[in-house]
């Protein structure tokens, strides 16, 4: 009996082990120094940095209007801005530059001759991330404009012992498509590539190493096989 339960459990790991590889290649996403075509090193710094997201608070100012000029204009949920006499303004997405010249337009068609308006952001709703797969301590993490790969894998404690490191997958929403990338975290450890940004709305997943599960099962299978030959 003892026999039949370790045949079974080496097998059960090589199963795995097979099998991880051919599930890794269902999914066909740009790798080496094309991946930073879709998860760049640093092109969405300005992006993160000047546009306007759900859950800001604006300070619109006007010029001559005190009524219409506050520090707390907040973007709801979906992106929108409620301003006196302009109206529901969409802001989600814009730069605080193109939502001043919206707002001057609608002002000036009919009530403001020549509005002088200003719009800055105030104050920066959170922005979160996630890390799955193969890391100690999976989650939801805020991100700012300093974190990258390395920080956010970090962030969830580092990889496991059965983590596949060069299967590192970053899955970001790009005008309202899903793209993804994958990178080898031993050439950006290394410093071999650039160590991509991560921001709030990615996707990071860590994959699974079939090999380094195997011998993890080998070695925890080991004590039984020790007991087997002293009660054999």
């Amino acid at each position: 009996m003892m026999k039949f339960l370790i045949t079974s459990a080496l097998t059960c790991a090589v199963c795995v082990a097979s099998a991880a590889p051919a599930l890794a290649k269902r999914i066909d996403l740009p790798s080496g120094m094309s991946a930073y075509e879709t998860i760049p090193v640093k092109a969405m710094d300005d992006l993160v940095a000047q546009s306007i997201r759900p859950g800001d608070t604006l300070s619109i100012r006007v010029f001559g209007e005190p009524e219409l000029s506050k520090d707390d204009y907040v973007v709801d949920t979906s992106g929108f801005v409620q301003v006196p006499l302009a109206g529901q303004v969409i802001a989600g997405g814009a730069s605080p530059e193109d939502l001043r010249i919206e707002l001057a337009r609608r002002l000036g068609a009919r009530y403001i001759r020549d509005p002088q308006v200003s719009v800055t952001v105030s104050e920066r709703a959170k922005s979160n991330f996630a890390v799955e797969g193969q890391v100690e301590e999976p989650g939801v993490y805020e991100a700012d404009v300093s974190t990258t790969l390395l920080a956010a894998i970090a962030r969830a404690k580092s990889p496991t012992r059965t983590a596949k490191l060069d299967e590192v997958l970053v899955f970001r929403n790009l005008d309202g498509r899903r793209m993804g990338a994958r990178f080898d975290l031993n050439d950006v450890r290394a410093g071999r590539v650039p160590d991509p940004q991560i921001i709030g709305g990615d996707t990071v997943v860590v994959g699974y190493s079939g090999a380094k599960g195997f011998w993890r099962d080998v070695r925890e299978t080991a004590p039984l096989l020790n007991l087997f030959y002293i009660f054999k």
